[in-house]
Formats: C-alpha cells, structure tokens, sequence
C-alpha cells in the first residue's frame, strides 16, 4: 500500500474541506444578500423594533417562515396558526436532513446538533454530493460548516441592514423579485432528483390553486401537499429499483 502524499493530507483534513466548501459556496451565497435585507425590511414594516426583528432573526433563522408569519402576526392571528405555519413552512428540512443524514456518519452528536441549526436550502443543495462522496469524516464537517456559518454571518448582517434601510430603499429597486429569483437559483439543482421535482411541482401548483383559503391556510396546505408527494414519488422510486 502506497503512503498517503502530501495532496491527499490537503484533500482529507478539516481546513482542506473549509476552503473547498467557501469556494463551492461562494456564488451561491450572493442570493442570499436581497433576501436578508427583505425579511428585515419586512420586519420592519410590520411594525417590529429593531430588537424584536433580530431577536426573531436569531432564534428562527429561516427567511420563508419568517416572511410567511409576518402577515398573521400583523392580523393578530391565533398563536396556534402562527406556530402552525412555520412548522409548515419548515417542512422542507425534514427531508433534507433525513436525506443530507448519512453524510454525517462518523461526526459526533454535538456536530450534528449545530449543523442541523445550520441547515440551509443553500448549504444542502452545495453539499449534498460532496458529503456523500468523500469518506474522511472531518474533510465533510469542515467543508458544511463553513457554509453554514458563512450563510448565518450574512444573514444576520443584510437583515440587520435591512431593518435600518426600510425607509431609506426605494420600491421600485423590487428586491423583492430579487430574492424569489435567488430562490429558484437554489431550486433547480435541487429539482435535478425525481422526488423533489415532484414535490416542487405539486407544492407550487396546488399553492397557486388553494390561494383563496382564509388565515392563508393554503400555503400550509400546498407545502403538506408536495411533501407528501415526494415522499410518495421517493418510496415509486426506490421501489422501482429494488
């Protein structure tokens, strides 16, 4: 058996993994900038203080529950529906975790326990391939957590501009659309596996469908819905190749 060169000692340890994921999640990341200054500019607008938004920013840290709540709180909608809701909107990582899982086979359980607070739509779709590919335990913990962290660095600093700049950022600059586009961005290599195309199409038809439902409860509905259609086309699938 030959001795490990020097290239392998860089491609295997926790630094080498770091900088290979920085660099795999670098463009990605750029997204996530109009997303974070329009949840804090949101926040803002719906009449939280400063203090509230980053508070709610720290302890949720997920742009789609948090902007999907906004409405109900305003209406002072029941707290039930309010947790409801972004449980629902959470869903998703449900099965990202369970699927990003095995990528974590040797790393110890207070690891895990960080990383899954730092799960991300971003931080799955950059590492999925690569966690599954690489045997060395502490190349993949380097090469997730840098993009983790990364992701929560610049969510907290743009949300945070973002709640200073809500009355300064014109309309029409339509950040809005900027953070929707960054978002199927993220989508679409996703989109590559069968069960989760399944489960973004059905998810995305039926919230275009149920729409009209009171409390918004459509939503809810549409991400039950696709979640229950990519576990379905997941179970086709496996059992087809079985």
């Amino acid at each position: 058996m030959s001795p490990m060169q020097p290239s392998d000692f860089e491609r295997h340890g926790f630094a080498a993994g770091m900088r290979e994921g920085f660099v795999a999640f670098l463009p990605v990341s750029v997204g996530l900038i109009p997303w974070a200054l329009v949840v804090g500019m949101a926040m803002t607008s719906a009449g939280f203080t400063p203090l509230q938004a980053m508070g709610m920013n720290i302890i949720v840290f997920a742009g789609t529950a948090q902007l999907g709540t906004l409405p109900l709180i305003v209406d002072n909608a029941p707290l039930w529906l309010i947790v409801t809701t972004g449980l629902a909107l959470n869903l998703r990582f449900l099965i990202f975790s369970a699927g990003i899982a095995p990528g974590f086979r040797g790393i110890g359980t207070g690891w895990r326990w960080l990383c899954g607070h730092l799960l991300t739509d971003g931080s799955f779709a950059v590492c999925y391939d690569k966690l599954m590919q690489v045997d060395n335990p502490r190349w993949r913990l380097g090469f997730y957590l840098v993009t983790g962290v990364w992701t929560w660095l610049l969510w907290q600093t743009f949300t945070l501009a973002g709640i200073f700049a809500a009355g300064i950022v014109p309309k029409s600059w339509s950040l809005e659309f900027m953070a929707t586009i960054a978002l199927i961005v993220l989508l679409v290599p996703m989109a590559k596996a069968r069960p989760m195309l399944v489960a973004a199409i059905v998810g995305g038809g039926s919230a275009v469908l149920l729409r009209s439902m009171p409390l918004r409860l459509g939503v809810v509905t549409a991400i039950c819905l696709g979640i229950a259609a990519g576990f379905a086309a997941e179970h086709w699938q496996e059992k087809k190749t079985a």
